[in-house]
């Protein structure tokens, strides 16, 4: 009986397979430039009728490098670092990584640091921390020096590298967008207080309406939920002045839509609503919503880009790159009556 129908297939087999050795089969593995292209056809071909695969915990005590990187994020559902978390993921996979994910229930020092101790047992290649949080951003503080990092999403005034979505621009574009169709003014539902992105987005939306020299209204602040904008769309709809509305984010602006429905205040020909992220049930809300999408799959490879650079080179240069959004038009918006 042939004892690899009883145990994953191992290098050895591989090997005797192509009719190589061991370190034939090693070299292809780890794309040493001095094997002849017909033998790395006939491993490679052994490989896949095997079903071969390397062992990385080996193959980094040999090269010395690890093939795996890790990640802390909130537990969340939150579209926005669900999405940035796969396309990691994705982005990862496509260079040859396999990702490590720490969830942490809350976004503290405590539970970070914990987290990033747990990646450093697994002797990851380097770590990324999705930071959209003043108290994430303040535990970076802890991580010990020379430990390739890149913070996602985070503070922008923090010397750790970090890539991040250019929140005030996507703002900027939707209030601007607002503006053009005739709106004297744009009200805000904000995000937290304490999230970048939110910070961001206000800071965007501000300048939009400085530079057009319109009234700024006062922020209404809420949580990133469509019960939180359906909260604030109830005051706005009473308000007969509010003619032009940007969510912070795409639920928020669900919430406002509903608001406005009950209220009988028709978007877009009585009010308009923009919102933030282009959730893939944005293009069904009723109206369609108008939304700032952001390239998750840009930044995705921005943070791998600065974090392989640091990995095998040691560097750190760019401190700070952001990925600027799209505005996606769609039938929310109108001029005002």
């Amino acid at each position: 009986m042939d004892s690899r129908a009883t145990r994953d297939p191992a290098m050895t087999d591989v090997a005797r397979l192509a009719g190589v050795s061991h370190q034939t089969v090693s070299r292809v593995l780890n794309d040493h430039p001095n094997v002849r292209e017909q033998t790395r056809l006939r491993v490679r071909a052994a490989i896949k009728e095997l079903g071969y695969r390397p062992n990385r915990a080996a193959r980094a005590l040999v090269t010395g490098k690890s093939q795996l990187i890790g990640v802390v994020t909130q537990n969340s559902t939150l579209y926005g670092p669900a999405s940035l978390l796969s396309a990691f993921e994705e982005a990862a996979g496509e260079a040859g990584f396999a990702v490590s994910v720490g969830r942490v229930r809350v976004l503290d020092r405590e539970s970070i640091a914990a987290a990033v101790e747990r990646h450093r047992d697994q002797r990851v290649a380097g770590i990324v921390v999705i930071a959209p949080t003043a108290s994430a951003s303040d535990a970076l503080a802890d991580i010990p020096a020379g430990v390739p990092l890149v913070t996602v999403d985070g503070d922008p005034d923090r010397p750790t590298p970090l890539v991040t979505v250019d929140q005030a621009a996507g703002a900027f574009a939707a209030t601007k967008h607002l503006l053009d169709v005739g709106h004297k003014t744009v009200w805000h539902v904000s995000g937290p207080a304490d999230w970048f992105d939110a910070a961001g987005r206000v800071s965007g939306w501000q300048r939009a309406l400085d530079l057009a020299g319109a009234e700024v209204p006062p922020v209404l602040p809420a949580d990133w939920s469509a019960a939180a904008g359906y909260q604030a769309g109830q005051m706005l709809a009473r308000m007969p002045e509010v003619t032009a509305v940007f969510a912070a984010n795409d639920h928020l602006a669900l919430g406002v839509l509903r608001a406005m429905s009950e209220r009988g205040r028709r978007v877009p020909w009585e009010v308009s609503v923009v919102g933030f992220d282009d959730v893939p049930e944005a293009a069904y809300f009723i109206p369609p919503l108008t939304t700032v999408r952001p390239d998750f799959a840009a930044v995705a490879r921005e943070t791998l880009g600065l974090l392989l650079a640091q990995v095998s080179e040691g560097e750190t240069a760019e401190p700070c790159r952001t990925i600027a959004p799209d505005l996606v038009v769609r039938e929310s918006v109108a001029p005002p009556a």
